[in-house]
């Protein structure tokens, strides 16, 4: 069900970028995207289609309800999707105040019956015969392609996001020149801030699509609401990588990208990695599984040898911009993880994924579609993650987080030795070799099969899989 829905999601997206296409060539006598995205995908007919599913599909054998239903819900929804953009990027996406028969802006009454119409096609018609045709796809094939194609759409809009942002804010810079030029101010200059302010919208290719699919870009009518506090956070978070201290009793504990740091965002890493990874686990195959890289706590190693590498290579790297960012995060996860995988099996002889049987995968430890992935989580960590995470360490005073460092790492060691120990024993029993000391035979006890597979359920030995 999980599946299908992405699949109805991303479906759906599609025909609404088409279908907005079609409408613009009847219109403007040309076909061109008038969408928020870059990519073909509208993500609000996909959000709306998959909630008018979940919500009407109960109710599909009786088309007067289904049909009033659809049409309250998908036009509750519409007005509900304008008014946040409208809040959020401070324009309209769409503005129905001359239609006929309107009922405020986002909304008419012929255009709330042709939802109801809708609606009513999708939940009887069209979906049960795009079920039929899904069940014809491999599972795994399936759940590659939408993934991909969903990770796809997520990086578009984040990457459409920030340019609004980015263009708005320039946009307020210019905003109220009048009040600002005196008398004295020579003709030429006035021209030129008003060729500056033009060039906005032309500086490169995310904006000048951005403009022509929403005109109101261009109005300073609109954008006298920017998103001031996003932009105050990342302006905040900047700091982190260029404060300075006059002396060494000034400086916070932890502070810059010294050892302790790292070390912490090893720890918080592998923290968050194994709540990504249970939260991807519900997601991508609908149970709970416990998913862990040590015998002991929560925590998955590789995410937090991830999140140093991230840190270690982008930090000196903020300035660039954020496709250059993610860019370099694509590959710098993707070899990490790669390098992860074979480091495990050399020195343990296991493996603890396998992407053997997906597209674009490499030597079977990475894949194309996790590449993506680490270069999202990448940039989100250099712009947001690490910045915020770094100021609550240092935060921390300095006698009590010498004391709590020393404790954790300590306890990490420790908690490496025992999990390398008892793989390596998990296999030896596994071999029919028996214990040949007293502890050996407190790892059979406290850490046998059945534990160790609840542990680590997917660790294979490397000889099982694909992986080379």
């Amino acid at each position: 069900m999980l599946l299908n829905i992405l699949w109805y999601f991303v479906i759906f997206s599609f025909c609404g970028w088409f279908a907005n296409g079609l409408r613009t060539m009847f219109v403007d006598k040309r076909f061109y995207n008038k969408g928020f995205l870059t990519s073909p995908f509208c993500p609000s007919y996909g959000f709306c289609s998959v909630i008018c599913y979940i919500v009407m599909n109960p109710f599909s054998g009786n088309k007067i309800i289904l049909f009033l239903g659809s049409a309250i819900l998908l036009s509750a929804l519409v007005v509900l999707i304008g008014f946040t953009t409208k809040k959020v990027l401070g324009f309209n996406p769409w503005d129905f105040t001359d239609s006929f028969l309107n009922i405020g802006i986002y909304i008419t009454l012929p255009y709330a019956l042709f939802l109801g119409v809708l609606g009513t096609i999708l939940v009887g018609l069209i979906i049960p015969i795009l079920n039929t045709v899904l069940e014809i796809v491999p599972f795994k094939v399936s759940l590659i392609i939408v993934l991909s194609v969903f990770a796809l759409i997520l990086i578009d809009y984040v990457f459409s996001i920030v340019t609004v942002i980015k263009l708005k804010h320039k946009i307020k810079q210019f905003n109220g020149i009048s009040d600002l030029i005196g008398n004295d101010i020579p003709k030429e200059k006035v021209n030129e801030l008003e060729q500056n302010y033009n060039k906005l919208f032309k500086e490169n290719i995310l904006r000048r699509r951005l403009t022509s699919a929403f005109p109101d870009l261009t109005s300073t009518f609109y954008v006298k609401q920017i998103a001031a506090k996003i932009s105050e956070i990342k302006a905040d978070n900047m700091k982190e990588y260029t404060q300075v201290y006059e002396s060494k009793d000034e400086k916070p504990f932890a502070f810059g990208l010294c050892f302790t740091k790292l070390f912490y965002l090893f720890f918080i890493g592998s923290l968050l990695g194994t709540i990504f990874e249970t939260v991807w686990t519900i997601i991508t195959e609908g149970h709970f599984e416990i998913r862990v890289g040590m015998v002991y706590g929560p925590f998955i190693p590789v995410y937090g040898g991830g999140a140093c590498f991230l840190s270690l290579v982008l930090y000196k790297l903020y300035k660039l911009s954020d496709t250059f960012i993610f860019v370099i995060s694509a590959f710098v996860g993707a070899g990490f993880e790669y390098f992860c995988s074979w480091i495990q099996e050399t020195l343990l002889g296991t493996v603890s994924w396998d992407y053997s049987d997906t597209p674009f995968n490499f030597n079977g430890r990475t894949n194309l579609m996790f590449a993506l992935i680490w270069g999202f989580l990448g940039l989100v960590w250099v712009r947001y993650l690490y910045p915020w995470i770094a100021k609550l360490i240092e935060k921390i005073p300095k006698k009590t987080g010498a004391i709590i460092t020393t404790f954790l790492i300590v306890f990490m060691m420790f908690n490496a030795i025992m999990s390398c120990s008892s793989i390596y024993r998990w296999q030896q029993r596994d071999l029919g070799v028996s214990a040949s000391n007293s502890f050996e035979k407190y790892l059979d006890v406290h850490f046998n099969d059945e534990h160790m597979n609840f542990l680590f359920p997917h660790m294979q030995n490397a000889d099982e899989t694909g992986v080379s």
